[in-house]
């Protein structure tokens, strides 16, 4: 399971609140605060949220910039405005949505916001990994072709007709598994023994850093060892490996290595270019950085794998298993939300959506197949996005 961080701010939110209501000397709540204690006027912010009024012209001029890059035309602010009554508006309003996600502007702000969430761009290489995950967006196929499609994934993009042309990538990979085989990203996460390759799968489609695999805690010589994996299931001098991933020193490097170190053989055969070679093609922080093996990884009969339980022998398989996990859908639906209410990146700025806030709506994008375009428009006509 994964460490629950909005559940970890929000009790320390709930600490600072009900500090707040205690006053000088008195430990009981009885002091100075300003609150009754009464309980009668219910949860501050639910009454917050519960004053919002539905604005159907406020929200068509951020639906406009977020999925044109333009303001709304005059005729599409009338239109709204001269509908008659709230139900009516709402109706224009949608429309306008749904015109929107239609046109070949959206397109445009797809490529940048892909662009953005997978931190790629700049040359035709990096480009076509954004224009991929636009195209799937924009043509509204399941989210899950990210990871699982064996084809097209380095298309070509016309910005003023906002169409894809479809083309394969040609860095040698014998099954393609959707961006996780994409030149683009290996090249520009290239490193020593692909852990950047790792981060970046990690932080980018589960929204969330390492650790994240969390079970009971054990002491290991003094340190707390947290991870569900056998503490010995990653490499050390002892195993034939060249870096000491049981190290607990300083910190219990295992506890993210376990993970970590399961994934990184996977895309380990990919040079500094981007390109699938026979062999492992990253090196080791080892002096003089030799070419890093799999016994610098993992002790012998140690295994590939998603996550702990969830074996993937190579990358088209671990396609399939991140498609599968509910987290990589939770995520996909959090980036869509802070897209439409104007919050930052989940990871680099903690701007992290609980899970219940978004649950109706992962429900609903499970169910319609993972069709991210049509989950955009949820979000843009939900009762969030319209009431202000």
């Amino acid at each position: 399971m994964r460490p629950n961080i909005a559940t970890l701010l929000s009790g320390a939110l709930l600490f600072a609140a009900c500090g707040g209501e205690i006053g000088p000397g008195d430990g009981n709540g009885t002091g100075s605060g300003s609150g009754t204690g009464s309980g009668s006027q219910g949860d501050e912010w639910d009454q917050k949220l519960a004053d919002r009024q539905v604005d159907y012209n406020a929200a068509l001029r951020i639906a406009a910039l977020k999925l044109t890059g333009e303001l709304p035309t005059l005729a599409e602010i009338k239109a709204v405005q001269n509908a008659g009554d709230v139900t009516a508006q709402k109706t224009v309003y949608e429309a306008l949505v749904k015109g929107y996600l239609d046109s070949p502007k959206f397109a445009r702000q797809m490529v940048s916001f892909w662009q953005d969430t997978l931190k790629l761009g700049g040359t035709t290489t990096f480009d076509q990994a954004a224009y991929f995950a636009a195209q799937v967006t924009v043509e509204n196929r399941p989210y899950t072709d990210l990871f699982t499609a064996t084809s097209g994934t380095c298309p070509s993009y016309d910005a003023n007709a906002g169409t894809f042309t479809a083309g394969d990538c040609n860095n040698n990979v014998a099954t393609a598994a959707g961006l996780l085989t994409h030149p683009g990203a290996m090249q520009q996460f290239y490193s020593n023994m692909a852990f950047r390759r790792v981060r970046w799968v990690q932080e980018v489609f589960d929204c969330a850093r390492f650790p994240i695999e969390v079970g009971p805690g054990q002491n290991i010589n003094g340190g707390i060892y947290t991870s569900p994996w056998a503490f010995t299931s990653v490499a050390s001098p002892a195993t034939g490996g060249s870096i000491d991933f049981q190290d607990t020193k300083a910190v219990v490097c295992a506890n993210c290595h376990t993970t970590m170190n399961h994934l990184a053989p996977l895309f380990a055969n990919f040079d500094q270019n981007g390109m699938y070679t026979g062999a492992i093609a990253v090196h080791t922080p080892a002096d003089g950085s030799p070419l890093a093996t799999l016994a610098d990884y993992l002790p012998a009969g140690e295994t590939t794998a998603w996550r702990f339980g969830v074996p993937a022998a190579d990358l088209p398989a671990l396609g399939a298993a991140m498609a599968a996990d509910h987290d990589i859908q939770t995520c996909a639906i959090a980036r869509v939300w802070n897209f439409a209410l104007g919050k930052g990146d989940i990871v680099d700025t903690l701007s992290v959506v609980p899970p219940d806030v978004i649950k109706a709506q992962v429900d609903a994008f499970t169910a319609n197949g993972f069709k991210l375009k049509d989950a955009i428009y949820a979000a843009f006509t939900s009762d969030d996005f319209v009431k202000f």
